[in-house]
């Protein structure tokens, strides 16, 4: 797990003082039934008074001088677990934030969220478990050992029974527990997923009155989950009892030939109880590193999950690195005779083809070449699935193109940070998303920095600023969340004001106006023209309406430009064009169509 690198330098020092002090607090721990043997021995067994007020003053100065160093060690480690997972959490939700889209498709949206939740915290808590009790069970397990020996090498001769065939079981209950516990955290991936779903179409659920389905549905999820935990805890439940019994049958042979040996003299009492307890602190150690290995077991499984998000962002997942050399977005830009101009907000798509599979994979977008220009409005227009959201898309880089090159102001998008790509475009996109907060944060989100009079005239653009200002508190008017006080034109017109207020070179508005009426839609458009001139306009729509007086139409169809031009010209030329006018505009467009084909 190379994720783990940077923390453990960061943390290392930290970790190492919890550790001495651990170390301390451990012989603190092994002195006291040696000492207590002695006061048997010596203070109770020859009747000396005095022995025991000061072996048993000592016995509580070494137990107060432990409790100090465990105080120390706690704070340490809560602090460094906590710390630990809180910069996990936060170097997860970056890595998530920088991978392409491609690779986030990878993952179900719901396990992303149980890796910075519930897998964190795993770790977290095996980081606390670490410095609390694994390292002390090591020295605490060898140090009663060690003393053990000292005290009767005879009798030490259980413990080279006993503790190898707890450390088999140990080993097994390391080896069952994994793959179980792999499982446990899919299946509760599965459970926030549909926990995400039904909280994200709660109106749709109580519209159609599907309460018992969604029920049935969570409890099959809720029903897998407390299977798959019950399954993996009743496999890993026979150990910690296994270790138990076997310690303490090596504790009852110490009592049996202890006794044996105090009966011939070989033996003193306090040796025998000095002994049980090094025995009983073993134990104890032991059942300590059972646990801190089933700890392990759910950190191991956590970790591999969290390190496949890393490693997709270190494997060439992260948007920042698929890069093209320079030389290779020059050569691209030669490929088309003054296609390389240095414009601002001119976009060129050479011969480009896209598959969300890569080169294997079934195109989606299949030779698609075009030019606009900046102050050109250029609609997209086709039918449901005929690729027009996943064109615009690989403009700002949320996909790489398969083959082909995409140019915006003359450079190939592949040499480009894509953060400094975006900051040059505004996406309206297809399903309008507004956050929770005021509506001039939301309006920020276009630019950090805008001021009042910038947003006021990015809303009256959008046809926003009225209905914002007919609230009593204005721009200081709150959303709730997923913008549920709004209406879904009123959602989209805030949509567009937020992309206008960062006054891009290029703004792609997609289906963004499918909720506005006629003429809100119409009034946006006149305002864009007027407003933002210089403004390079890629605009979808479904309705034909929307994109007749475009500088430029393309029509889509499987993937594929069809037909380019003005609206006159694709009536005149382009069949797929003209079955669209037919079938939106009704009788009317069968007398105003010709009958020819193209």
């Amino acid at each position: 797990m190379a994720f783990f690198n940077p923390y453990l330098k960061k943390y290392g020092r930290s970790f190492a003082l919890a550790v001495l002090f651990l170390t301390f607090e451990t012989l603190c721990d092994l002195l006291q039934p040696t000492i207590m043997a002695k006061v048997i021995d010596k203070g109770v067994g020859s009747g000396s008074l005095a022995t025991v007020w000061r072996l048993g003053g000592l016995m509580l100065l070494i137990t107060a001088f432990g409790a100090v160093m465990a105080t120390a060690r706690n704070l340490i480690s809560s602090r460094v677990s906590q710390s630990f997972g809180a910069d996990l959490r936060s170097d997860l939700f970056r890595s998530i934030q920088t991978l392409s889209f491609k690779s986030i498709d990878k993952f179900d949206r719901a396990s992303l969220v149980t890796r910075l939740t519930n897998d964190v915290t795993q770790l977290q808590n095996f980081v606390n478990g670490l410095m609390r009790i694994l390292v002390k069970s090591p020295l605490l397990c060898i140090g009663s050992l060690i003393m053990a020996i000292r005290l009767n090498i005879h009798m030490a001769v259980v413990l080279a029974v006993v503790v190898p065939m707890v450390g088999v079981l140990i080993f097994a209950n390391m080896k069952v527990g994994f793959p179980f516990f792999t499982r446990v955290q899919k299946a509760l991936d599965r459970l926030n997923g549909i926990s995400r779903e039904y909280l994200s179409g709660v109106r749709v659920v109580k519209a159609f009155n599907r309460f018992d389905y969604e029920q049935a549905k969570f409890d099959g999820a809720n029903r897998e989950f407390q299977s798959r935990s019950i399954t993996a805890n009743r496999a890993l439940s026979v150990f910690n009892p296994a270790i138990s019994l076997t310690v303490n049958f090596g504790i009852v042979v110490v009592l049996w030939l202890g006794g044996w040996r105090v009966h011939n003299n070989g033996m003193q009492v306090g040796n025998i109880i000095a002994f049980i307890n090094y025995m009983t602190q073993i134990l104890t150690s032991l059942m300590m590193i059972s646990m801190v290995f089933n700890m392990f077991v759910r950190a191991r499984a956590s970790a591999s999950r969290i390190g496949e998000v890393f490693q997709e962002n270190v494997s060439g997942g992260a948007e920042s690195s698929v890069v093209l050399s320079v030389s290779q977005g020059v050569a691209g830009m030669e490929t088309d005779a003054g296609a390389g101009e240095k414009v601002r907000g001119r976009i060129d798509f050479d011969h480009v083809t896209f598959s969300y599979d890569g080169a294997s994979g079934e195109p989606v977008l299949r030779e698609i070449s075009f030019t606009a220009l900046p102050g050109e409005t250029v609609g997209i227009i086709g039918s449901t699935g005929s690729g027009k959201s996943t064109l615009v898309n690989l403009i700002p880089r949320f996909y790489d193109v398969t083959s082909g090159s995409i140019r915006v102001g003359g450079t190939d998008i592949r040499t480009l940070e894509p953060h400094r790509l975006r900051e040059r475009i505004a996406v309206v996109p297809q399903k309008t998303v507004l956050f929770t907060g005021s509506v001039e944060e939301n309006l920020r989100w276009g630019k950090e920095d805008a001021t009042p009079e910038e947003m006021e005239q990015a809303a009256r653009i959008a046809s926003a600023h009225d209905f914002i200002t007919a609230s009593p508190e204005g721009y200081k008017s709150r959303i709730g969340q997923g913008g549920v006080n709004f209406s879904g034109g009123q959602k989209q017109r805030l949509s567009i004001a937020r992309a206008l207020v960062r006054q891009p070179e290029i703004l792609i508005l997609d289906d963004c106006t499918s909720a506005v009426d006629a003429t809100t839609e119409a009034n946006i458009k006149g305002a864009l023209k007027q407003a933002a001139e210089g403004l390079t306009c890629l605009l979808i729509a479904q309705r034909i309406t929307s994109v007749m007086d475009a500088d430029c139409i393309l029509v889509l169809d499987d993937g594929a430009i069809v037909g380019s031009g003005t609206h006159d010209e694709l009536l005149a030329d382009c069949r797929v064009y003209r079955e669209i006018f037919r079938s939106q505009m009704g009788k009317e467009a069968l007398r105003y169509v010709s009958s020819s084909e193209c």
